[in-house]
């Protein structure tokens, strides 16, 4: 039985009882259990009215006489979602390519006098990346770099990552645990711990070659990654406070092992801290150049003696 044809014959199956458990339908469908746990989850995104039974037998209760209500959208909504469609474009953000078939539903569920207003706003109204002698052309691709939708539907059945990383001497591969996936300045960055490092690390998506689960029974659990990256924290011994030419600066480039923390609301200042190995000469010199190329808007909190002899070193060296 195909999935589509299995979902219909289950929600049928469902919306004929009043209580039903995964195993009722794991045995009377033949399936497995994680696979009636991704229908029945399928079936409530749909808009079935499930209630979950918390227990040890557990299962599931259909709400009955339940009947969900027309999707109704006042005039502001309607535009804020047509904007909020506007506004992406350009924007390298993944699952865009389904953009086109969201603004066709969103138009078949408007009135007339609707539509037209958005016609005129999207006349009137333009965006960053956007052509202004012609709206339809956009600067720059709006697709993401194809990794991205890959890398988001690896993250969704796990955080335990094996990436294969583009570097100058080759491939090179780190298991990783996740922690966060975000965009900065147009380019999308992972966050992760590194489980041979044991260290927070910084990889940027457009350089991951390939991307996969990274099976290992003995890795270890997210409650003790946490415990390691707070005993790190607590270990900090570089942090610096920049003003608004050294963040445009930090924007440009920066080492991707170190990120900023913005202190006010208007992101003019902002506060680093990280954590520098002395003992590795080229992490040091990295983190040098990189506080001269800042320039002289930054504002030293606490540095390790040994950067700074170095940096005092090169000084003398561009002085003399």
């Amino acid at each position: 039985m195909k999935k589509v044809e299995r979902i219909n014959t289950i929600m049928r199956y469902i919306n004929n009882r009043a209580h039903f458990t995964v195993s009722e339908i794991m045995q009377e469908f033949n399936i497995s259990r994680s696979t009636a746990v991704r229908d029945i989850r399928e079936i409530e995104a749909m808009g079935m009215p499930l209630v979950a039974e918390v227990g040890r037998d557990g299962g599931y209760s259909v709400m009955q006489n339940s009947v969900l209500p027309v999707v109704r959208f006042t005039d502001n909504e309607v535009k804020a979602l047509f904007i909020a469609f506007m506004a992406t474009r350009n924007q390298q953000l993944p699952y865009l390519k389904s953009r086109q078939s969201l603004a066709e539903k969103l138009l078949g569920l408007i009135s007339e006098s609707q539509q037209d207003d958005l016609v005129l706003l999207n006349q009137i109204l333009l965006f960053e990346g956007t052509n202004p002698y012609n709206p339809d052309l956009l600067d720059l691709s709006d697709l993401p770099h194809p990794m991205l939708e890959k890398l988001i539907q690896v993250l969704l059945s796990d955080s335990y990552l094996l990436i294969e990383i583009k570097e100058e001497d080759g491939i090179k591969s780190y298991q990783i645990y996740l922690l966060h996936l975000y965009n900065e300045k147009g380019l999308w960055l992972i966050e992760g711990f590194d489980l041979n490092e044991e260290k927070k690390q910084i990889f940027a998506v457009d350089h991951i070659n390939d991307v996969k689960p990274y099976e290992d029974k003995k890795r270890l659990s997210k409650k003790k990654i946490l415990e390691r990256l707070s005993k790190q924290e607590q270990i900090i011994n570089f942090i610096i406070d920049l003003g608004p030419k050294a963040i445009a600066q930090f924007k440009k480039y920066h080492p991707l092992k170190v990120s900023i923390s913005y202190t006010n609301p208007y992101q003019t200042t902002a506060v680093l801290k990280a954590f520098i190995n002395v003992s590795k000469f080229e992490e040091v010199n990295e983190i040098i150049n990189w506080m001269l190329f800042l320039g002289n808007d930054i504002k030293l909190r606490e540095v390790p003696e040994e950067v700074l002899e170095v940096l005092k070193e090169r000084l003398r060296l561009y002085c003399s």
